[in-house]
């Protein structure tokens, strides 16, 4: 079972990479598919192999993997929405605590609301501060909020949608597999 389990840590670790892929550009920052497999990191691997899949994904890119959207390397750090990569990793440990293997779509719906939350709540205020204190763009709160956060929330709710509904299916094979416990 553990062997299972690491592997599926390193898939999603590769999935959010790629997720970091497939993206659709705009000025502050692109709109991905990481978030997606973060969520269904938590949800389907737990907490503590979810924020494990997104701590190896964060850490591969720092030691120079170009797997974020802009590359790799530890200057990474100083680029605006990195706050965002570094959130992925609560934001599973959160999702995969509130979700707790459950595959009611209410109860996996909130749990990704909280995700984003968290994601929000560490990269807006990262983002902030590099704008402003290390590029000085002299950006507003209000204007970080829209251009870092509001255009993306459509966008999050098609995320977390697809994720309800993938898990849905994914929750019940992975606990026919001797992977993950499935509570109902």
């Amino acid at each position: 079972m553990k062997t299972k389990t690491l592997l599926l840590t390193a898939l999603f670790a590769a999935l959010t990479a790629v997720g970091a892929f497939l993206k659709i550009p705009l000025p502050v920052a692109p709109i991905t598919l990481q978030f997606l497999f973060t969520v269904l990191a938590g949800i389907l691997l737990g907490p503590k192999y979810g924020a494990l899949s997104q701590l190896v994904y964060v850490a591969l890119g720092l030691f120079g993997l170009p797997i974020f959207t802009q590359g790799g390397g530890i200057s990474y750090v100083l680029i605006p929405t990195f706050g965002f990569l570094l959130a992925l990793i609560p934001c599973a440990w959160i999702v995969g605590i509130l979700s707790g293997g459950c595959v009611k779509g209410a109860r996996i719906w909130l749990a990704c609301l909280a995700g984003t939350a968290v994601l929000y709540l560490i990269g807006l205020p990262y983002l902030y501060l590099i704008l402003n204190v290390y590029l000085g763009k002299g950006m507003g709160i209000w204007a970080v909020i829209k251009s870092g956060m509001l255009i993306f929330l459509p966008g999050e709710a098609l995320k977390i949608t697809a994720a309800v509904l993938l898990s849905k299916k994914l929750l019940p094979a992975l606990k026919n597999l001797s992977i993950i416990p499935c509570k109902s």
